[in-house]
């Protein structure tokens, strides 16, 4: 799965028609281009190709009276919300998934409603059990893993790892049961968008061709 497109649909979504700029500037606000590859000429890519596959619908705007090149806003489409949802609630079950993947169905999860986002992250949880008790299956833990040489070393950071994603998921888990956060149809959801003219402290100053447009 691609961190990009789940991270450009949640933000030009939230927005409800942005420009590719603000697009990038959200991003970069929610530390993006940290952890994921929300780089700007990858964030640009990702909108034009989505406005091809018919996921974003892309409106050419007149210059403005000071003058410069047209600006595209985009908008998302019936079919770019369907592939939006599908893409975080993968993200929420997989076990397997990359770092920003992971990081970005968190970040959107609450565009979900809560009983929704429990029971996919107990899946969630379902999966991880599994995929350890595969691995346990040949290697066991107790026995330390020099019972395999070095390689043994390979597996004993798949189980640590399978047992810390697992532990905090029950936290999140949780918190999400005793009423954390506001989720889809529980009122006026969080906004963690820029408004326009709005100075982002976390701007990386990286320019790209498109920014003034």
């Amino acid at each position: 799965m691609s961190a990009i497109r789940l991270l450009v649909l949640g933000a030009v979504r939230q927005h409800g028609r942005a420009h590719g700029y603000q697009v990038r500037n959200d991003l970069e606000y929610w530390g993006a281009h940290e952890w994921s590859n929300a780089k700007p000429g990858s964030i640009y890519h990702a909108l034009k190709q989505m406005a091809k596959q018919g996921l974003l619908h892309a409106h050419e705007i007149a210059p403005s009276t000071a003058g410069g090149p047209p600006r595209t806003e985009y908008e998302i489409t019936d079919s770019g919300t369907a592939e939006f949802l599908a893409l975080l609630r993968a993200s929420l079950t997989a076990y397997d998934q990359k770092m920003d993947v992971r990081s970005a169905g968190i970040g959107f999860m609450v565009d979900l409603p809560r009983e929704e986002v429990l029971s996919l992250l107990k899946e969630r949880i379902g999966r991880i059990e599994e995929w350890r008790a595969a691995v346990t299956g040949h290697y066991v833990p107790e026995d330390g893993p020099e019972q395999l040489g070095h390689i043994g070393e390979i597996m004993n950071l798949w189980v640590h790892s399978a047992d810390a994603d697992a532990a905090w998921t029950r936290g999140l888990i949780s918190r999400v049961e005793a009423g954390a956060y506001t989720f889809a149809g529980e009122g006026a959801p969080f906004v963690g968008v820029l408004t326009e003219g709005e100075e982002n402290p976390y701007a990386t100053g990286e320019r790209h061709p498109e920014d003034t447009r």
